[in-house]
């Protein structure tokens, strides 16, 4: 059982999904997927056997249910299972089905056909990233993508950092960008950015994906300065990047910031306006919310 993994399954009030996949985020779980239920919701997490003992598993329990109580929700119930590497690689992605997104986008698991429809299809292979299009962060991202890349803005060229899975660089290639650096810390995430890309023909020069962070973009540009930013990671690493962004962006830039829970949402924003953003809009889903914000 060298090579097994712990399947969790939490039964839950659909208003927790979200609190529980960042919950779970956090704790480390290498890929999630949730379904409706008659009762509410049941979100499955797989993670390494070798990651964590029994006692962890029952400490994420009792994290799951005080944050339930903190908003004074029914507490989830939690339990687990072992399960090997190859049921645990297929297991997930019966669960994961087409999603429509926005206006415009459809989600498809890589290994269902193509469906017929007038949206723009992202084919998708997660694998351990993150970005499935489940999360409320990634959907408010996807439609703000739609709002900003218009007919007035095909052709842009922009940075993705954190990328993940690369859901939202190929997001804005499908909508009309000319051009993404896609960059994340994470080698399994500039893997799966990287397969993805294939699985959308999508040609090297058009998604550049590497290993790093703003950085590393301005130096795949060649110090060429981005027409938007996006970012979906988590408000405390936002905050410590927001100073280094200008380098990489045009005065007229626009930017995407999302992975915010609500509560901070006052810091990232003051992060933003002190650094030169001005803040346009704040959507919200649920516990998140999204920054759509320009260069003043």
């Amino acid at each position: 059982m060298a090579n097994s993994w712990w399947e969790l399954q939490i039964t839950c009030d659909p208003s927790l999904e979200d609190t529980i996949f960042w919950r779970l985020d956090k704790f480390g779980c290498k890929g999630t997927a949730s379904e409706k239920k008659s009762d509410g919701f049941l979100v499955r997490a797989y993670l390494p056997r070798s990651q964590v003992q029994l006692l962890d598993l029952a400490a994420l329990s009792l994290w799951l249910r005080q944050d339930a109580l903190l908003v004074d929700m029914p507490a989830p119930s939690m339990c687990w299972q072992l399960m090997d590497e190859e049921d645990w690689a297929s297991s997930w992605k019966q669960y994961w089905q087409p999603q429509e997104i926005g206006d415009r986008f459809l989600i498809n698991p890589a290994w269902l056909p193509t469906p017929e429809t007038e949206r723009l299809v992202l084919r998708l292979d997660p694998g351990v990233a993150f970005g499935t299009g489940n999360h409320a962060t990634t959907q408010l991202c996807l439609e703000a993508l739609e709002m900003r890349i218009d007919e007035d803005a095909q052709g842009e060229v922009l940075a993705d950092i954190g990328c993940g899975s690369g859901i939202l660089s190929i997001g804005a290639l499908l909508l009309g960008a000319s051009k993404v650096y896609a960059v994340d810390t994470d080698p399994l995430a500039v893997q799966a950015t990287g397969s993805n890309r294939e699985l959308n023909k999508i040609n090297h020069e058009s998604l550049i994906v590497d290993k790093g962070s703003v950085e590393l973009v301005k130096k795949l540009s060649h110090e060429q300065p981005v027409d938007g930013v996006v970012c979906n990671i988590l408000a405390d690493v936002i905050i410590q990047m927001i100073p280094h962004v200008a380098a990489i962006a045009k005065p007229s830039a626009w930017g995407i910031f999302s992975g915010v829970l609500l509560e901070q949402a006052a810091d990232v924003a003051d992060a933003l306006e002190r650094n030169g953003w001005l803040v346009a809009a704040i959507w919200r889903r649920q516990d998140w919310c999204c920054f759509n914000v320009r260069r003043t």
